[in-house]
C-alpha cells in the first residue's frame, strides 16, 4: 500500500490561518483541520509497546507537550497514564487486535504535573491482506464532563441523605403519634381502674379489721361459756358444725390473698402509667431498671406461662432519654424473646455501664434466628412469624428509637440455642442537647 508523504510537524501550537479555498491544496487543508480539531490525533505501532509514530500539533495546546517529544519517547503514552487507571487499560489492549476498536476513559498526566480526564478511541488499521499496519487514536479532553458527573453524583448522595433524614423524621413522627395514643389510652384505663380499686382496697382493709374483731368476739363468747357446761357443749357443737377452725384460717388467708391481688392490680396500673409517660415529649433523666421492671409488669401475661425471667442488673447511672420510647423497645424485645421459646424456657435480662455508655441485654434460649434472616430483622414489615401473627414493625421501630438516642442494637443468634439482643445507649446523648 502506497502513502503519499507530507509534513505534519510544526514548531507552533497556535491555530493556523484558514487558507484561501481556491489556493489551498487538499494536504494543506487536511493539515489545518487536524491541527485545529478538539481531539488529538495520534498513531502507534501495532505491537505490544504501542510506540507513538505521529501526534497532531494540537497536543501542545491540550497537553502541553510537543508532538516530537511524545514521538521520541517509546514509553510516553504508558508512562503518563494515571497509575490507578493503567491496569485496566493494559489488561485489555490485546482486544484491539481481535475486536478492531476499543475506547477508554482515563486520567493522563499533562506537562504541569496535573491530570486531565481523556476519552481515547483506538482503531486498528489493516492492509488489504489483513496484516495490522498501525493503530490510530483520538484523544478528547472530557475533564469538564467528569467534573459535572462527579457534581451530579455528589448531589445524588446529598439527596439520598435528605431522603434518609425525611424517612427517619417520618418514622419518629409515627412513633410519637403511636406513643401519644398509648399515653392517652393508659391515662383513661388508669383512671377507670383506680376508682374501683381504690374503694375495694379500702373496703378490704375494713373487712380485715372486721374479721379480726368477729373472731375475737367468738373467742370471748367461748371463754365466757366455759363455766357453764351446758352452754359450752352447745357452742362446741356449733363450732364443729361450722368447722370454725377451718373458717378462721381460711378467711384470714382469703383476706390476705385479696389484699395481695389488689396490690398487684395497683402495681400494674402504676406500671402502665410509668410505661406510657403520659404527655411526655421532652428528654428526661430516667432509671432504666425502673423502666424494665414496669415493662415486665405490662408483658407479664405474655411471658409468665412460658418463661422464667432471670434478672442480672448491674449498676446503671441515670440516663437522659425518652423513657416511654425505650420502654417500647424493652417490650418488643421481651415479647419477641417469649415468642422465640418453643414451649417453656428462660429469658435473661442483663445490664451494665462503662465509659459513658449503658447496655441492656435481653436473651432467650429459644429457636434462634436463621443466618440468612439476621441482616433483615430490622427491615420494616419483615417477620418470620406466621401470617397474622406479627406485623414485622417491632424491631424496625426499636431500631429507629435506639438510633434516635444515638445508640445501637447488636444481635447474636445460634439456631436451636437462642438469641441475644443488646441495646447500647449513651448516658448523655447528643440528640438530647440538639433536640
Amino acid at each position: 500500500m502506497q502513502f503519499e508523504e507530507f509534513d505534519f510537524s510544526s514548531d507552533t501550537a497556535a491555530p493556523r490561518a484558514a487558507p484561501v479555498a481556491e489556493a489551498a491544496s487538499p494536504l494543506v487543508r487536511l493539515q489545518y483541520l487536524v491541527d485545529n480539531t478538539p481531539a488529538i490525533i495520534y498513531c502507534t505501532v501495532p505491537s505490544g509497546d504501542f510506540k507513538m509514530t505521529f501526534v497532531s500539533n494540537n497536543a501542545l495546546n491540550v497537553l502541553g507537550y510537543h508532538p516530537e517529544q511524545m514521538v521520541a519517547d517509546p514509553n510516553f503514552w504508558f508512562d503518563h497514564i494515571h497509575p490507578d487507571d493503567a491496569p485496566n487499560i493494559f489488561s485489555s489492549l490485546a482486544l484491539v487486535f481481535s475486536e478492531g476498536q476499543r475506547a477508554y476513559e482515563y486520567r493522563f498526566r499533562i506537562s504541569d504535573g496535573s491530570y486531565l480526564w481523556m476519552h481515547d478511541t483506538l482503531r486498528l488499521i489493516r492492509d488489504e491482506h489483513g496484516v495490522p499496519l498501525e493503530v490510530i487514536g483520538s484523544l478528547t479532553d472530557i475533564t469538564e464532563r467528569k467534573r459535572m458527573e462527579e457534581a451530579l453524583q455528589a448531589k445524588g448522595v446529598e439527596q439520598q441523605a435528605l431522603i434518609g433524614e425525611l424517612r427517619n423524621a417520618h418514622e419518629q413522627l409515627l412513633q410519637s403519634e403511636k406513643m401519644a395514643s398509648i399515653g392517652q389510652l393508659a391515662a383513661g384505663i388508669a383512671h377507670e381502674i383506680n376508682n374501683p380499686v381504690g374503694f375495694v382496697n379500702s373496703n378490704m382493709g375494713s373487712l380485715k379489721n372486721y374479721v379480726g374483731t368477729l373472731l375475737g368476739v367468738i373467742e370471748r363468747y367461748e371463754q365466757a361459756a366455759a363455766p357453764h357446761p351446758a352452754l359450752a357443749a352447745q357452742l362446741a357443737t356449733l363450732r364443729e358444725q361450722a368447722d370454725l377452725e377451718f373458717l378462721k384460717e381460711d378467711v384470714t388467708d382469703l383476706v390476705r390473698e385479696s389484699m395481695d391481688g389488689l396490690k398487684r392490680v395497683k402495681d400494674i396500673v402504676q406500671a402502665l402509667k410509668d410505661f406510657s409517660h403520659v404527655g411526655e415529649t421532652e428528654w428526661q433523666v430516667a432509671d432504666l431498671h425502673h423502666g424494665l421492671d414496669s415493662t415486665l409488669n405490662i408483658v407479664s401475661n405474655e411471658i409468665k406461662y412460658k418463661a422464667k425471667v432471670e434478672k442480672h442488673y448491674g449498676v446503671l447511672p441515670p440516663v437522659t432519654c425518652l423513657a416511654s420510647q425505650l420502654n417500647q423497645v424493652f417490650m418488643n424485645l421481651l415479647v419477641n424473646a417469649a415468642h422465640a421459646l418453643r414451649e417453656t424456657g428462660v429469658i435473661t435480662i442483663r445490664t451494665g455501664a462503662a465509659d459513658g455508655w449503658v447496655w441492656i441485654e435481653v436473651g432467650d434460649n429459644g429457636c434462634g434466628i436463621a443466618p440468612e434472616n439476621l441482616h433483615r430483622i430490622f427491615e420494616p414489615f419483615f417477620t418470620t412469624k406466621p401470617v397474622g401473627s406479627g406485623t414485622g414493625l417491632g424491631l424496625s421501630l426499636s431500631y429507629g428509637i435506639v438510633n434516635r438516642h444515638g445508640g445501637r442494637i447488636e444481635v447474636a443468634s445460634v439456631v436451636g440455642q437462642g438469641t441475644r439482643f443488646t441495646v447500647h445507649l449513651p448516658v448523655q446523648p447528643a440528640q438530647a442537647v440538639t433536640g
